[in-house]
């Protein structure tokens, strides 16, 4: 099987595509490998160090349901057609891959099936879907510094699931665990200077 980086590039780039894309269309292209493709592609818009407006709530939705079904021990992911059909402009698809294409590359040169019983094991999958489902809950939250890391999470550990490449799967749970831990940081001071703003108002009204 050809390495997710060709087969994008060919899809989207050396063949005649319409100029919109669906969730579906690389449901189709995703082939046997659904899990760990869908997550690769899916949290791939906000893992990159670029603005990506619009992407992080939606995906984030489509990401959190398949995670579910990864704990549920799930070997085909199955999405509503609503979700299916949602659709996404060729260009701006374009634009992403420009500059992830270069990133998948790099990963795909370290990955192997190594310590695959991370990946394939009913415990290593349900660690996994814990995690996923976390960091996109995480990257539906409208607040900075919540979306990146919790989508590069995703965007490694899935692309360990897609090779069954345990190691990199693990590398991608501490990044998970490191997102956690930002978000987690994030909402507390946020809460914090609420409560303090609030605390101050009461004390300049009354």
């Amino acid at each position: 099987m050809e390495k997710l980086s060709t087969e994008l590039e060919r899809h989207f780039f050396a063949e005649t595509t319409p100029q919109r894309v669906t969730l579906n269309d690389i449901l189709t292209l995703a082939g046997e490998r659904t899990f760990g493709f869908l997550f690769v592609l899916l949290s791939l818009p906000s893992a990159l160090p670029i603005p990506a407006p619009g992407y992080s709530v939606p995906f984030g939705v489509v990401m959190l349901v398949l995670a579910l079904q990864l704990i549920a021990g799930r070997t085909k992911p199955w999405l509503p057609e609503r979700f299916k059909q949602y659709p996404i402009e060729l260009k701006q698809v374009q634009g992403v891959l420009k500059a992830g294409l270069p990133w998948l590359r790099r990963i795909e040169a370290l990955t192997r099936p190594r310590l695959t019983w991370v990946c394939v094991g009913r415990s290593g999958r349900l660690i996994m879907g814990v995690a996923i489902t976390l960091m996109s809950i995480s990257m539906m939250i409208p607040i900075p510094l919540t979306n990146t890391l919790p989508a590069m999470g995703i965007f490694i550990t899935g692309f360990g699931l897609l090779d069954d490449d345990g190691f990199i799967s693990l590398s991608g749970l501490v990044v998970c665990l490191m997102g956690a831990a930002l978000t987690t940081s994030v909402l507390l001071f946020g809460y914090t200077a609420v409560r303090a703003a609030i605390d101050l108002l009461k004390g300049a009204v009354f």
